[in-house]
């Protein structure tokens, strides 16, 4: 579901980082989210173009290394 609004938690979850690393992302504006009230949410839709524009560009963030 494209329109699915994950938490820090769940984006955690799916990313596969801890809560405190997707907090900070998010805060400076790394992952594309948004606040209601004081609690982050984050389209599913807008982390998968986020991960393919990643992918897509061969992001040294996303390689692992040695």
């Amino acid at each position: 579901m494209d329109d699915e609004i994950l938490t820090i938690r769940e984006l955690a979850a799916l990313l596969k980082i801890g809560e405190k690393t997707a907090y900070t992302m998010a805060q400076s504006a790394e992952l594309p989210g948004f606040m209601v009230r004081d609690l982050w949410r984050f389209r599913r839709a807008d982390i998968g173009a986020w991960i393919a524009g990643k992918v897509q560009r061969k992001d040294p963030g996303l390689e692992r290394k040695p």
